[in-house]
């Protein structure tokens, strides 16, 4: 059986092991994989695992071995699994691995927002602080959580450690029903219809998949119903947020500030309005990459081959 992973960067920089998966078959990795090399890439593969690099179905139609197309990823929107499911293609993916990291990382961005610890740090190393006439020096303000509203867009696996810690930091959580969606069961939180819970939010914390209904739900329309206050945190998609809308709302005042880990494009554009925007926060997609995560993700690829070989395939979307 052979095996392909198409694009093992960014995923593994060197320090993962793929033992698991290569004891299963004829292993064969590619740092990365541009779209006019994929059809060749493929043509022999019994199995594909693939991070970015996308499965048309043109380009599955090439691979007539190919059975099993794991993504080495939550979200499978790179495979066609239309096209996929009539070949006879079983996808699967890999679910919640980074929930506790993702969750870390929207904590670490709201911290940034409210403590400028990295502006205040670069300061210390200035100087400026040694120049300070008292004992305590602070140049942007600071914001205390305890007593204020987090809602929550999103109480999947993520957004629920997100509402435990902030529910531990003494802020109300509330969690946001969002438009054509049920909830998703009992929840320790009160439950509000977006549109209502958007004017109570002193934190508005993204944990959303990127849909059709989803898709730029955060626009200008949204940040009206909002605080000028507000504080709103995205680790979740880059194209939950219209991008221009957000960076003219932070430069006007209209919202107090914004921190992600994702942007629409990645990398972005030189002139990505949010890169120049007062008030923002970008780190560079990384709530994904610890080794541990990383780790966990390559385990969960071979399991979901090891399944699908014993005839009972786990995490399938197709």
């Amino acid at each position: 059986m052979k095996i392909v992973v198409l694009d093992r960067l960014p995923l593994d920089p060197g320090d993962l092991d793929w033992s698991r998966i290569a004891a299963l078959g004829e292993l064969v990795m590619y740092d990365s994989t541009s779209p006019a090399e994929t059809a060749a890439r493929i043509r022999d593969a019994d199995v594909v695992l693939t991070n970015k690099v996308r499965l048309t179905a043109d380009t599955l139609a090439t691979a007539p071995a190919l059975r099993l197309a794991s993504v080495l990823a939550t979200g499978y929107d790179v495979v066609d699994v239309t096209a996929a499911k009539q070949r006879g293609i079983t996808v699967c993916n890999v679910p919640a691995y980074s929930a506790a990291f993702t969750a870390q990382t929207a904590i670490a961005l709201l911290m940034e927002l409210t403590h400028h610890a990295g502006a205040h740090g670069d300061q210390v190393r200035a100087g400026d602080w040694s120049r300070s006439k008292t004992f305590s020096y602070w140049t942007s303000p600071l914001v205390q959580l305890a007593g204020k509203v987090a809602v929550i867009a999103g109480m999947g696996s993520i957004g629920r450690r997100v509402a435990g810690i902030l529910s531990a930091l003494d802020m109300r959580v509330i969690a946001a029903q969002l438009p054509g969606r049920e909830a998703s069961g009992a929840s320790p939180y009160e439950r509000l219809p977006l549109d209502e819970a958007l004017t109570m939010a002193d934190v508005l914390s993204l944990h959303m998949p990127l849909t059709s209904q989803t898709r730029e739900i955060v626009n200008a329309a949204l940040v009206a119903r909002m605080k000028p206050t507000a504080l709103i945190v995205n680790s979740s998609r880059g194209g939950l947020v219209n991008e221009r809308d957000l960076a003219d709302a932070l430069l006007h005042g209209t919202i107090s500030g914004y921190a992600a880990d994702v942007l629409s494009t990645e990398p972005p554009a030189a002139d990505n309005p949010l890169l120049t925007a007062p008030h923002c926060v970008i780190t560079p997609h990384i709530g994904w990459a610890a080794p541990e995560t990383r780790a966990a993700l390559v385990n969960v690829a071979a399991g979901n081959i090891e399944a699908w070989l014993g005839g009972h395939p786990q995490n399938v979307v197709s």
